[in-house]
């Protein structure tokens, strides 16, 4: 673990620049899991996520000789803008490399944050292309390469949250519940939390189909994932640094994988009930309760919001993945009759009073019998997909669901 110094001495370094984010109980959470529910706001941060405190305590930290050569750093979201709005205030040039796959939107917030101290090169499609031309920018400019995650002074200006949330806090915390993706909040955070507060459970917490954390713990070594589910982008890595994860063995007690559907319900649910905006990564955390419920009752928990650097044009997206892995949202294959009526008595006989036909297509072919559609249903609950299902039986309906058949459903929607 970290020192406790080594993360007060980069609290003293970076609070005149970054902002101490607020932490308040939450009145909604705390009613639906009977227990008293804290954010940590990191959502409220100046480039909206945590990564400003790593980034800016690093920065800090440099040489003069060090400040001249200049920075760079591989990313396509909050760690860049977290790295240019530190460029503006240390005035340190940098050159910050973005898969050209970047949406312009982010693009646009690091130029706000970096002005005239900045420099984004696009390049290649992923951010290993990214991170591979920093690379090689080091190497032939001598740069200095601000790292997101894997770094001691970047863990300890991250570890500066947990420093935060223990000052403000007038309770004993029973349950941290920390997001993770290359493994930098938890390692820093947990290092204080560990020495500071030691009887509280620090939960880590995954997208379920990018759990880089949990299965290194379980092998005990680093493991590189082939292939992972990039939807909760802040918190998707192939695999987690190896500093982060010598620290994490010591400080994690446990571990939680949540569904991406589970995620875009949560952020959905924060917006309507609280105002709240987070990204996907800032939602997992909260999103873990609902699979702690029982352990969690009567206890005192902090829940960290690591940022709300959400794209609006994804939206739609969340709202689907949300449905779906509520059991509200469903497709099918269906093969009707190609005879006149077909389609009418499916809508009065099969389709139910409260179902909503949100997806149809369909193309006539006078040289079949049947002709397959595309049909999207959304149901007012759960119950209602069984007797929906029964009605296609009764009804003699020619069906296929394809929600469960993950290559066709990508395909077809």
């Amino acid at each position: 673990m970290l020192p406790i110094l080594d993360i007060e001495t980069a609290y003293l370094q970076i609070k005149e620049v970054v902002a101490q984010t607020m932490l308040s109980k939450n009145i909604n959470l705390s009613e639906r899991f009977d227990s008293n529910v804290y954010l940590k706001r990191e959502d409220l941060q100046l480039v909206r996520s945590y990564k400003l405190r790593g980034a800016y305590n690093k920065m800090a930290s440099l040489t003069h000789q060090e400040r001249n050569k200049g920075i760079v750093c591989a990313s396509a979201g909050n760690h860049a803008q977290g790295v240019a709005y530190t460029c503006k205030q240390l005035k340190i040039k940098g050159r910050i490399f973005m898969p050209s796959t970047t949406p312009k939107q982010k693009i646009r917030q690091v130029n706000m944050f970096g002005k005239e101290y900045i420099e984004i090169v696009l390049t290649g499609d992923t951010y290993d292309d990214a991170y591979n031309a920093a690379m090689k920018d080091c190497t032939e400019y001598g740069s200095v390469f601000i790292h997101p995650f894997n770094d001691e002074l970047v863990i300890a200006g991250q570890g500066t949250v947990g420093l935060e949330i223990l000052r403000e806090i007038d309770v004993k915390i029973d349950y941290l519940f920390v997001p993770i993706g290359g493994g930098g909040l938890i390692s820093g955070v947990g290092s204080y939390f560990k020495q500071v507060s030691p009887r509280t459970k620090i939960i880590g917490v995954e997208p379920f189909g990018a759990p880089a954390m949990k299965m290194s713990l379980e092998k005990g070594e680093r493991v590189v994932l082939d292939k992972y589910e990039k939807f909760v982008d802040g918190a998707a890595v192939a695999t987690v640094g190896d500093l982060n994860f010598e620290i994490a063995q010591e400080v994690i007690d446990d571990m939680v994988l949540v569904p991406e559907g589970k995620v875009c319900t949560t952020i959905l649910s924060l917006y309507n009930e609280d105002a709240i905006v987070v990204e996907p990564a800032g939602a997992l955390s909260i999103a873990a309760l609902d699979f702690y419920q029982d352990k969690i009752k009567g206890k005192n928990v902090v829940c960290i919001v690591s940022g709300g650097n959400n794209d609006i044009t994804r939206t739609e997206e969340i709202k689907e993945r949300s449905l779906l892995y509520e059991g509200l949202k469903h497709y099918f294959i269906i093969r009707f009759p190609q005879r006149s009526g077909a389609l009418r008595d499916f809508l009065v006989n099969v389709v139910g009073a409260d179902d909503d036909i949100t997806h149809f297509e369909y193309t006539k072919k006078n040289s079949r019998e049947q002709g397959p559609a595309l049909v999207g249903i959304e149901t007012k609950s759960r119950d209602d997909y069984d007797s929906l299902i029964e009605r296609m039986k009764i009804n003699g309906i020619n069906y296929q669901l394809i929600n469960d058949s993950p290559d066709l459903f990508h395909l077809l929607i």
